[in-house]
């Protein structure tokens, strides 16, 4: 018992001199930050390709040609409101022209696979939704585009520019 006295008069004696010298145990201070981040609107459509060529086919034994090549991979990278209206739109620039002979370019259609992605038939006078979606998001998807073969078209080398067009508001 008398060991027990001296120790808890040894612990109060301490104390009482931590406290008499000003001697503090701990000191702290704290500061706090705000962390802020501007997230704008971004849109960017990439199309793995930017050719394509339709081989020439006999229209008896081929109605559709398919392009070369026939899998082109869309890629549309969005940032935008989370129930804000995305759009991927196909226009051609004209017909498909080879010196003063044309094919008129609503002969080419395209198939499309992938969540949101259309399939529809080109214009040059129309644009021609291909993609729909909602809110912020990567989305991919493959367009196979076939031309309607037809024994009336002239000889020659065609093209056509096709413009993809990706729009949030």
């Amino acid at each position: 018992m008398k060991g027990r006295r001296s120790l808890s008069t040894i612990a109060l004696m301490v104390s009482m001199w931590i406290v008499a010298s000003g001697i503090s145990t701990a000191a702290t201070d704290t500061k706090s930050i705000v962390i802020k981040a501007k997230v704008e609107k971004v849109a960017k459509v990439i199309v793995d390709t930017n050719t394509i060529t339709f081989p020439n086919m006999d229209p008896d034994e081929t109605r559709q040609v398919p392009a070369i090549p026939n899998d082109i991979k869309v890629i549309v990278k969005v940032r935008t409101g989370s129930t804000s209206p995305i759009n991927l739109n196909i226009i051609a620039d004209g017909d498909l022209a080879s010196g003063s002979d044309t094919i008129p370019v609503q002969n080419v259609v395209w198939q499309a696979s992938g969540q949101g992605f259309m399939s529809g038939t080109l214009s040059k006078s129309t644009v021609q939704t291909a993609g729909s979606w909602k809110g912020s998001g990567v989305r991919e998807g493959v367009f196979r585009y076939y031309l309607n073969n037809s024994w009336n078209y002239q000889k020659g080398e065609y093209q056509v520019t096709v413009t993809y067009t990706l729009t949030t508001p």
